[in-house]
Order: structure tokens, then C-alpha cells, then sequence
């Protein structure tokens, strides 16, 4: 009972931390620029899982770890926070966030190409409802155009999504421990991101406090101490099904904090879209065929 208990706080923490998160991308971009951010939220999040792995004696091995976090940290976070604040800085929150959300269904894609899983038509019915949220959202309810929208920030959100899920097929095949891979792939990502401000000449400006704040916490809880928290609800958990199902509420709790923090007047279209996109994702996990 003990142990249920602190599963189900435990992921409530974690779905409420990831559920303000895109409210945190949109204020720190008003300060900074995506590469800034990127380069402040990585540093963090880097600085907070070495405090965590070294607690825990599980910086060893160095030459190995940087070998094996190599590609996962090129792709995350290197590029896919690249991308994902990228397509946040061109985008509405409540645009980017939903798109982004698709990762799962993007998974079943890559799956198939890569892992020779098949793609059933119980999958592709999912894949076509989901995509439909995705236009409802993209076109703002607007169906029959007349609604110019930003294709490349909407593009560059459907990569974020299969960026994810590219590193979450490797990440399910590192068996290392959680902290020490994390940490070895943020401290090898954030090796490419200083070696890009370099290659490219970027001049590194430092914002304003509140940008400075606001890139902490997005280091902080979307990159660091919220993943460590959602583990250990798994950890914890008797039936991880139920409480991975609580990650569902996470979107639409964000669409909450984006109206009231970012000031976004959510639409109905966006509402109805991202409820098409979790339904696509529920029936490609739930149903067999």
C-alpha cells in the first residue's frame, strides 16, 4: 500500500512538472533565442544528474559511458531539443506541444522500419486519427483554408516527435541505470552543443535573469529531476500500466498553464485535435490486432 502510494505521487508530480513545460519554453524564448536555451536547460540539466549520479557512485567507467552515450546524446539532447525549441519559438504552444505529443505514434512507425514490427490496420487507423488531430490543430478548426500557419515550426514539431522516438527505441536497449545513462547523455550532448556555438561562430549573449530563470527550469523539470521522478513511479508501481496512463492528463493540464502563465487563448480546434491525437495513441497501445 506504502509503495502504491508513492507511485501514484510520484507520477502525479511528474505529469504536473511536464504539464508546465511548454509554458516555461515559450516565456524563455521571449528572453533568449532556441540555441541560448538549449545551451542554459542542457547545462543544468547536466550539472543536476552529475550531483545525482555522483551521490549515488555511478560516475565510473568514464571512457566506456562517453562511448555509449555518444549517438544518444547527439540526438538528445543535442538535436532534439534543437528542433523541439526551434519549433516553439516559430509556433503557438498549444500548436507545438500537441504535434509534439505524437512521439508514440511515431514510434510505431519507426518500429516497423527499423525493428520489422508490422503495422496492422488497428495501427493505421491510429496513425490516420491521430493525424487528423494534428491538421484540426495546425489549420485552427479551419478546415477549408484561409488560415495561414507556420509549416516549417510545424515540420520541425513532427521531427521533434521522431527524434523522441528514435531515442527511446536506444534508450530501451541501454540497460544501463537511468541516472548514469542520463547523465552521460546530457554531458555528451552538451559536449555537441558547445562544439556547435564554436563550429558556427555563435555568440553566446546572456540574457535577462527571468530568461536566465526560466531556461533553469526548463534544465531542471523537463530535462532532469522530472524523468528521475517518473522512474521511480514505475519503480514503485504494481500495475505500471495504470500509472503510465496518468501521462495523459499531462497535455491537457498544459493547455491550463499555457492559457493562465502564456496567455494563449486555447481554441476548441486545439482542444478536439489533441483529442483525436490520444486516441490514436490509446487504440495503437490498447488494441491488439
Amino acid at each position: 500500500m506504502l509503495e502504491e502510494r508513492k507511485s501514484l505521487i510520484y507520477a502525479l508530480i511528474s505529469v504536473f512538472l511536464w504539464s508546465t513545460v511548454a509554458s516555461a519554453f515559450k516565456i524563455a524564448l521571449k528572453y533568449m533565442d532556441f540555441l541560448t536555451l538549449l545551451f542554459i536547460s542542457s547545462f543544468t540539466a547536466t550539472l543536476l544528474l552529475f550531483v545525482f549520479s555522483f551521490f549515488e557512485g555511478r560516475v565510473s567507467n568514464l571512457g566506456l559511458n562517453f562511448k555509449k552515450s555518444l549517438a544518444m546524446g547527439f540526438i538528445n539532447p543535442f538535436l532534439y531539443y534543437m528542433v523541439l525549441f526551434k519549433s516553439y519559438s516559430l509556433l503557438p504552444a498549444q500548436i507545438a506541444q500537441p504535434i509534439n505529443y505524437t512521439w508514440p505514434i511515431a514510434l510505431v512507425v519507426l518500429s516497423s522500419f527499423f525493428l520489422r514490427e508490422k503495422i496492422t490496420f488497428v495501427r493505421i487507423t491510429a496513425i490516420v486519427i491521430s493525424f487528423l488531430g494534428v491538421f484540426l490543430i495546425s489549420v485552427r478548426g479551419n478546415i477549408f483554408g484561409g488560415f495561414q500557419f507556420n509549416v516549417i515550426g510545424i515540420l520541425l514539431a513532427f521531427l521533434s516527435a521522431f527524434l523522441w522516438a528514435t531515442y527511446w527505441i536506444l534508450n530501451k536497449r541501454d540497460k544501463r541505470g537511468d541516472i548514469l545513462k542520463l547523465f552521460f547523455n546530457f554531458l555528451t550532448g552538451f559536449i555537441f552543443i558547445v562544439l556547435f556555438f564554436i563550429l558556427t561562430g555563435k555568440e553566446f549573449k546572456i540574457p535577462s535573469l527571468t530568461g536566465i530563470f526560466a531556461a533553469i527550469y526548463v534544465g531542471c523539470f523537463e530535462m532532469g529531476i522530472t524523468f528521475l521522478f517518473w522512474g521511480k513511479a514505475l519503480k514503485y508501481a504494481k500495475n505500471t500500466a495504470k500509472i503510465s496512463n496518468l501521462i495523459y492528463l499531462s497535455p491537457f493540464l498544459s493547455l491550463i498553464f499555457i492559457y493562465f502563465i502564456v496567455g494563449e487563448k486555447i481554441f476548441l480546434s486545439t482542444v478536439i485535435g489533441l483529442g483525436l491525437i490520444l486516441i490514436g495513441i490509446i487504440i495503437q497501445q490498447v488494441v491488439k490486432d
